[in-house]
């Protein structure tokens, strides 16, 4: 077994924010939760939560509380509650 360098993935443009206030809905917009956006790119984010809650692998991120337009999101990778996730067109 050799330990070969593995190839750069670029990545896209990231802004880093200091945990934005937002709002996860999971169970269809029955359960919303306020989270913080840490990261932001054009296809997806990294949040966490105050406590680990369970998340289900598609949630909505409302950005704006007053603002009715959920982002369909997908969660691609967890760690504690920190998620990685993906916008769904």
């Amino acid at each position: 077994m050799t330990d070969k360098p593995r190839p750069k993935v670029p990545r896209e443009p990231r802004r880093e924010l200091h945990k934005q206030p937002a709002w996860i809905t999971v169970d269809n917009g029955a359960t919303k939760r306020e989270c913080f956006v840490l990261d932001v790119a054009p296809g997806g984010a990294k949040i966490m939560t105050d406590a680990a809650i369970d998340v289900s692998d598609t949630l909505g991120l409302e950005l704006v509380p007053a603002h009715p337009k959920r982002q369909p999101c997908e969660v691609v990778w967890r760690r504690g509650n920190t998620y990685g996730i993906k916008f769904l067109p």
